[in-house]
């Protein structure tokens, strides 16, 4: 509850809790744990929604989008304007300030397979100094480069942007947002699930602790460095065709800036340091904004990268 003292260890044993029943309710999960319910809300009460959500992961591969990273030169006044008209553009998923070996902005698209061509033309709205590689999990990458289709109706980009974010909103909510009963909700929902589009659900915590990041790219990557800095959070991105490895540590900004640069700089040929909080609230006014915006209304496909 608000003015309560924060419990790491209360936290955990949380999302642990509703990582392994993600979209059950609350009584039902005390049943089924034998938990005290009164104590199980306490904690829900206290945490949820407020420090972490349980977010699902969509299989964006099945759906025929491919994951692409790119690096612009903004200039610092024109930073928040070419944000906002970026983010409006629903295939651009997040856009982060960055200064580096690219002044400006960091983002990530998910492009439709057969409008790879047209990345250039996109990010040449926004601004004339650009670079972008398409990027796999470094860790997973299994060279299956078997696209699908978007082959649902409309309705159901609707309801995967509603449900990712916040997998337990309920279902009465998004039944009423989408003008639809509660029984074809659970359909819809339970379809996403046996068809492997929902891969599964994770907490996502609001850490602010980490709201910086240094990002680097390098043509030669050793797994020690993954061993070497284990204490942070790290993640690697692989691009098969341009041969880069993508490279990101999150830290705090109350951590020394100037040691970081120094102690990653060697692992890597291009760096930029990323600010996550700087363009917070241009993410937080699309946050709602992304397969719907996508996706035709008639259900036929995506929408041209270009139209916005």
């Amino acid at each position: 509850m608000p003015g309560e003292e924060f419990s790491q260890s209360e936290m955990e044993f949380l999302i642990g809790i509703l990582e392994k029943y993600p979209t059950e309710s609350l009584k039902k999960i005390a049943e089924l744990e034998g938990i005290d319910y009164y104590r199980l809300k306490r904690l829900y009460d206290k945490y949820y929604g407020t420090k972490f959500t349980v977010n699902p992961v969509y299989d964006i591969k099945k759906l025929g989008l491919r994951s692409f990273v790119a690096f612009l030169s903004v200039p610092r006044e024109d930073l928040f304007e070419v944000a906002d008209r970026m983010k409006a553009n629903p295939f651009i998923i997040y856009v982060n300030a960055m200064f580096g070996f690219k002044n400006g902005i960091s983002a990530i698209l998910y492009i439709p397979k057969d409008q790879v061509d047209l990345v250039g033309d996109l990010l040449a709205k926004y601004s004339e100094d650009y670079e972008y590689y398409e990027m796999r999990s470094y860790l997973h990458y299994s060279g299956d480069d078997n696209f699908g289709d978007w082959y649902l109706s409309y309705p159901y980009a609707q309801l995967m942007d509603l449900h990712l974010l916040d997998a337990r909103k309920p279902i009465s909510e998004i039944a009423q947002a989408l003008g639809k009963s509660r029984s074809t909700v659970n359909y819809m929902l339970d379809r996403l699930r046996k068809e492997k589009i929902i891969l599964e659900y994770i907490a996502v915590v609001d850490a602010p602790a980490y709201d910086r990041g240094v990002l680097g790219l390098t043509r030669v990557f050793n797994d020690e460095v993954l061993e070497k800095f284990e204490e942070y959070e790290i993640q690697v991105g692989f691009s098969p065709r341009d041969g880069w490895y993508l490279v990101e540590w999150y830290f705090s900004s109350k951590e020394d800036l100037a040691s970081k640069i120094m102690e990653f700089s060697k692992y890597v040929e291009k760096l930029g340091i990323e600010y996550f909080d700087v363009l917070n609230p241009i993410m937080e006014k699309y946050r709602e904004w992304r397969f719907s915006g996508m996706v035709r209304k008639d259900g036929r496909g995506y929408r041209c990268i270009l139209d916005f």
